[in-house]
């Protein structure tokens, strides 16, 4: 039998060399034999599974775990090297978050999707992968694996199996109704700032959610004011989190909005200063129509060698999130829309003159008008031919 030292068992396994001196002396690795104070393992051996694992999702609750795990996920990362967390991380299902975010924020959405599918059969661990989940299928356009996603999530918040897990589901089935500006879907706690059945790891996210609605509904002051407020509780020095960069996008949005062009210039310059080093190009991708040219302006002067590259990604994410969007309106318009607003679009759709319209809900035609912008804007239909647009959403 051929045999390898501790070192090299350790490189073998992907564990620290102190886990495999503790498993020699616990007797764990059979037919491992020591030699005075060296141990050497078979070179055939496995490593041995953690016995504190048998049955855990079984016997665990799914709150507690779901806990744990959310606060295992979102311990900021080093600042010059993000993915060095990986290596301080041994649990395999918490490896996958990880891995599925940096992923994301690199571009490679197929692999945030891979690492999404590798959590099936553990509910805690595809419950902390699904926003992000959520967002790779936006950006890939992949409608199905949405519905998947999707699914998953709904079941959750029909079951009510507890307060806390369903606003978890409610707040990752966000990402998309934020995204896709389905107002009318976000749950009303979000909306109202109510984060009182959120355990507390999952606040910046319910703040970054609550952010981009308010976004949605043109209110710019209230999202800067979330923004800052909330990036002034995940700041660090020498590390970096998710959310640390998005906080940072959205203050040079809402102040893109309110024409403060040089404090939108320093928010922005310090997101791609902390992420483009570190090729976190869909940040900016995925919002790139929101700076009005100055992401453009920007990436021309200070990081030239990434403008190809993001406006790459955001021509391939704007198609696919506009087939992704034009796909979820038609397919929960009723819920996007108003009872009232969804008549009002059928008939318009339907060719009915506007003064007949009006004289039926008893509106001006004025008045009519100014609800069909509305109606538009809420099914983000800006093209010239516009009814044309709707007849497709409504008929």
């Amino acid at each position: 039998m051929e045999y390898i030292s501790t070192t090299n068992a350790a490189e073998k396994w992907g564990v620290s060399l102190r886990q495999v001196q503790r498993l020699l002396a616990a007797n764990r690795i059979p037919g491992a034999k020591r030699y005075g104070r060296l141990w050497m393992a078979p070179a055939d051996a496995h490593k041995p599974g953690d016995p504190r694992k048998k049955n855990t999702l079984s016997q665990k609750p799914l709150l507690a775990d779901l806990t744990r795990i959310i606060a295992a996920t979102t311990l900021p990362m080093p600042r010059a090297n993000p993915d060095a967390i990986l290596e301080t991380i041994t649990e395999e299902r918490l490896r996958l978050q990880y891995r599925g975010e940096l992923a994301y924020l690199r571009g490679d959405f197929t692999a945030t999707k891979h690492c999404f599918h590798q959590t099936e059969g553990d509910s805690a661990a595809r419950l902390r992968a699904s926003s992000v989940a959520i967002a790779a299928a936006i950006s890939l356009g992949d409608y199905p694996f949405y519905q998947e996603v999707e699914t998953f999530l709904t079941e959750f918040v029909s079951t009510k199996e507890s307060d806390e897990i369903t606003a978890i589901a409610e707040l990752n089935l966000s990402t998309a109704y934020v995204s896709a500006g389905a107002l009318n879907m976000v749950p009303a706690w979000l909306k109202d700032g109510d984060f009182s059945a959120l355990i507390t790891q999952a606040r910046p996210d319910a703040a970054y959610k609550r952010a981009k609605y308010f976004q949605f509904l043109g209110q710019p002051e209230s999202m800067l004011a979330i923004s800052q407020t909330a990036l002034e509780l995940c700041k660090t020095k020498s590390e970096i989190s998710f959310h640390c960069i998005y906080f940072r996008v959205l203050c040079a949005i809402a102040c893109c909005t309110l024409r403060r062009f040089e404090e939108a210039n320093c928010w922005l310059r310090e997101a791609l200063n902390i992420a483009l080093p570190l090729g976190f190009i869909t940040p900016f991708a995925e919002s790139a129509t929101a700076f009005g040219g100055l992401l453009e302006s920007c990436l021309k002067q200070e990081y030239p060698q990434y403008y190809e590259i993001v406006t790459k990604q955001w021509e391939c994410t704007f198609t696919n999130w506009l087939t992704f969007h034009n796909r979820f309106t038609k397919d929960n318009i009723t819920l996007i829309l108003s009872l009232r607003d969804y008549q009002i679009a059928q008939l318009a759709a339907r060719g009915v003159p506007y003064k007949k319209i009006a004289d039926q809900f008893q509106m001006s035609v004025g008045t009519l008008k100014n609800k069909m912008q509305v109606i538009y804007e809420m099914l983000f239909i800006y093209e010239k031919h516009r009814r044309k647009e709707l007849i497709k959403y409504i008929l």
